[in-house]
């Protein structure tokens, strides 16, 4: 069973159409997709560094990943709206492209990290967590979302 109807189904749709013909359309739907990717790297990057020891030392794990969660929730909602309306623009060269299937396995797994383990880890109480989880716990993060703006930027660059 193909999934390939379904993408064909998205290209047809009227929003699909409206973002492909409109000459400003995606341009708008890209860059804030960029702006918020750097929303979600910077509540990312700052609590993992600091599991990592490498910043904010100061400060709690859990006060400074409480402080950091809004901003990766909204960023997140903003990047999965504004992704879907890059996706319609051209559901079925995505379907076919390599770099869109790395990048949703990518997102699939960071996000699925992010809101499992990695919660659990930067939630626990102070000590209840040993210094090594914590880097591989960032670590790992990092290297997740990594592949997601990896993935997202092998898109714009393959025919």
């Amino acid at each position: 069973m193909s999934i390939l109807p379904f993408f064909q189904w998205c290209e047809a749709t009227a929003l699909g159409t409206a973002i492909r013909e409109t000459t400003w359309a995606f341009a708008v739907i890209e860059s804030i997709h960029l702006l918020a990717l750097s929303v979600i790297g910077g509540a990312v990057l700052v609590v993992d560094l600091r599991l990592l020891g490498l910043g904010l030392r100061h400060q709690r794990i859990n006060d400074l990943a409480r402080d950091a969660q809004p901003w990766l929730n909204r960023s997140l909602a903003v990047m999965l709206i504004t992704g879907i309306g890059l996706f319609l623009s051209e559901p079925t060269k995505c379907y076919y492209s390599t770099p869109f299937w790395f990048k949703m396995t990518s997102l699939l797994l960071a996000i699925t990290f992010a809101f499992t383990i990695r919660r659990k880890v930067i939630f626990a109480e102070e000590g209840r967590i040993s210094p090594v989880a914590y880097t591989i716990v960032g670590l790992v993060s990092m290297a997740l979302w990594l592949g997601v703006g990896a993935g997202g930027r092998w898109i714009g660059f393959s025919g």
